[in-house]
């Protein structure tokens, strides 16, 4: 447990000589990494505050960095807000009190160009025309859009229902076949044909694929030309509740331009509530649970929602303004163009109180602080960072410290990077990626959400075995973790990705106990306002957790070994070709 100790006290006193430090603007930093005069002045004024930190992996440091972040002075980290801007200061004073240097040149920013999207709900409307009564936002649906217009409307829209909405040529499966949407409103189940009907010879059974993610939906849905796509959510299916629904779509949403971001949008989408969905089918004289099922076997034909019309009318506010990736490095020594890139998503969804207000929530608390999602990726790349700036023998090649945006926008920031990189991905050895550290405590089992994807499984396990662990495949498989974090848009490029942290069998307690610490922050904490620091947590788990992470990055950029996806793998293909063209 984390006991409170004077360093602690003077948490508040750190910030304020760390931020000083910073005073981070959009004009690009000077690339000299040395300490600057201000971190010399501010750490004679502060000694036993800022030289509080040591090199070691601690978590007493990583509690403080988390504490911070995840205050309410820094208002949930949305991008675009406040918070971003006390985000990048707190990072900057970080990064030069480490002596590293930019990441981007002479920058420590890469701007990446954003449309903030705030929908009005009183003055915007959605229907059902076979329902008694206007659809309810946040209860019985939540809609966006991502065209960047004002105002978007759609009119007696006939409804059919897709099955997945998958398109899958490789597996035969097309849930579109013979179907022209053009017009129509697409509705569809959440996650992957083999998941609720329970087969493992379809698609990857309980695994969910890339075909099972809601991103990958909406986008088939605006490749067929449809008017609107609506999911129909279901808490196994998408691996949460609705008020994780809710909360992330409601309040100011965040997307690339089309112009940096070329995938195809459908002018509207969103989530239908189960009961709804269920209404939905039998005044169309269906039955949701048989039509579930028919969905789940090969040559699944789409059935129209009888004479059902969807209509909406969305009035939005559109503001076009830019978020910030926040990255530096630690240059190698002998292969400065090669990289080990570790990252972490710092934003959060931020302060909803305007919205609150708006739908007669007033009075609660509206600062979604996001302490485990993500301010404790963000502390552990710190704490990673600070043991490679003390490693007696620098590394071989660079290590980049890559803390991202917009990523509970939809890995945004990620991709922008992976579309924009600062190191080419041909010389990007790996990527490491931190994001919701569990606080469970020592386990004996170390989780790889995708174990078997890449050989850099092979560089962790001895390392687990090390410290008396074992690599497992991540609980809950059908939730699509791969595909939920950043690694992904490195890993669909090619780049070997690991996403690594610490699993539920509680050295102590038991796997029963750390079952119910991940269920009770999926249930309670994930997405919503409770998810703050906690004094009590238990972090002797993540000093581990970070300690094997640290040391798998060492090892890459000390080598010359240039890891790469198994056979078989999907992203192998990318990777090949990207190292047939550096050789």
């Amino acid at each position: 447990m984390i006991a409170e100790s004077p360093k602690m006290k003077h948490t508040l006193l750190f910030v304020a000589a760390t931020l000083a430090l910073g005073a981070c603007t959009r004009a690009p930093e000077p690339a000299a990494p040395a300490a600057p005069a201000a971190l010399a002045e501010a750490a004679a004024t502060q000694t036993p505050v800022v030289h509080g930190f040591g090199p070691e992996i601690s978590a007493e440091d990583f509690a403080m960095h988390v504490e911070t972040l995840s205050s309410d002075d820094f208002g949930g980290r949305a991008p675009g807000s406040e918070g971003e801007q006390k985000t990048a200061d707190y990072l900057v004073a970080q990064f030069k009190r480490l002596g590293l240097e930019p990441g981007n040149g002479n920058s420590w920013f890469q701007d990446v160009p954003m449309v903030e999207t705030t929908m009005d709900e009183a003055a915007s409307s959605a229907s059902i025309s076979s329902a008694t009564a206007p659809l309810v936002f946040g209860t019985d649906m939540v809609l966006g859009t991502r065209s960047a217009q004002a105002q978007v409307a759609v009119a007696d829209s006939p409804m059919v229902f897709v099955g997945y909405g998958v398109n899958a040529p490789e597996a035969g499966w097309n849930d579109y076949a013979g179907l022209d949407v053009k017009g129509k409103t697409v509705v569809m189940l959440v996650n992957d044909p083999g998941f609720h009907a329970g087969d493992a010879e379809l698609f990857s059974g309980n695994k969910m694929t890339y075909y099972g993610r809601w991103t990958y939906k909406f986008e088939e849905a605006a490749r067929q030309g449809a008017a609107a796509a609506l999911l129909i959510h279901d808490d196994a299916g998408a691996g949460y509740g609705w008020d994780v629904v809710k909360n992330s779509w409601s309040g100011a949403q965040f997307d690339l331009p089309a112009s940096a971001d070329p995938d195809p949008r459908v002018p509207v989408q969103g989530w239908l509530s189960a009961s709804v969905a269920t209404q939905l089918f039998a005044d169309a004289g269906l039955d949701l649970e048989q039509q579930r099922a028919a969905a789940g076997k090969a040559g699944f034909t789409a059935v129209p929602l009888g004479d059902a019309r969807f209509a909406a009318e969305l009035r939005n506010t559109i503001k076009e303004s830019s978020s910030r990736n926040i990255l530096a490095k630690l240059p190698g020594s002998t292969r400065p163009e090669e990289a080990v890139v570790y990252t972490a998503h710092w934003d959060h969804l931020g302060d909803h109180a305007a919205h609150d207000a708006a739908s007669g929530a007033a009075g609660e608390d509206h600062i979604y602080n996001g302490a485990i999602d993500n301010a404790t990726g963000v502390a552990g790349v710190l704490e990673i960072a600070e043991a490679f700036t003390v490693q007696d023998t620098p590394p071989e090649r660079s290590v980049v410290f890559l803390m991202v945006t917009l990523e509970e926008s939809g890995l945004l920031g990620s991709k922008y990077y992976a579309a924009n990189p600062v190191v080419p991905l041909k010389d990007t050895v790996a990527v490491i990626n931190l994001d919701a550290m569990p606080v469970t405590g020592p386990t004996k089992d170390l989780v790889v959400i995708g174990l078997g994807n890449s050989e850099l499984d092979d560089v962790l396990r001895p390392i687990a075995e090390a410290q008396g662990r074992v690599l497992v495949e991540e609980d809950g498989v059908e939730k699509g973790y791969f595909f939920r974090s950043d690694h992904f848009n490195f890993a669909r490029q090619g780049v070997p990705a690991l996403y690594a942290k610490g699993g539920i069998d509680h050295v102590e307690k038991g796997a029963e106990y750390g079952k119910q610490v991940m269920g009770n922050y999926v249930t309670n904490l994930y997405h919503k306002p409770a998810d703050e620091f906690d004094p009590g947590w238990d972090l002797r788990g993540v000093v581990q957790d970070l300690d094997a992470l640290y040391r798998v990055g060492r090892e890459l950029a000390s080598s010359e070994a240039w890891p790469n996806y198994v056979e078989g793998n999907a992203f192998k293909a990318a990777r090949d070709a990207s190292r047939t063209v550096s050789e």
